[in-house]
């Protein structure tokens, strides 16, 4: 289980400053489950990046808004504005290469 934290509550406030990554995922999801310890990995070496995850499940108006159709989907933030995203499974290197062109 990921130790990043729920920001469904408060996602707009959560996203709008500075680079932000949302991993949107649902429990019944093999692939999310493997994401999800890479996710606290790199999390734990940005730490000038914010990391939290929303169940698209629990979060259906979210997962709308930002035409979620495939997870798991890492969505990334610069100040509010989705400026990219992964969608699948990916390793480490992928993640921390794509998160770093942001900050």
């Amino acid at each position: 289980m990921s130790k990043l934290p729920d920001v469904t509550e408060n996602f707009d406030e959560f996203i709008s400053n500075g680079t932000v990554v949302v991993d949107f995922w649902a429990t019944w999801c093999g692939p999310c489950k493997m994401l999800a310890p890479i996710m606290d990995e790199v999390s734990e070496k940005m730490p000038d990046v914010k990391f939290g995850k929303v169940d698209v499940d629990q979060a259906m108006e979210l997962a709308r808004r930002f035409k979620i159709v495939s997870i798991p989907n890492v969505c990334i933030f610069k100040n509010g504005e989705l400026v990219d995203r992964i969608i699948g499974l990916c390793e480490e290197t992928e993640l921390t290469e794509t998160i770093s062109k942001y900050i």
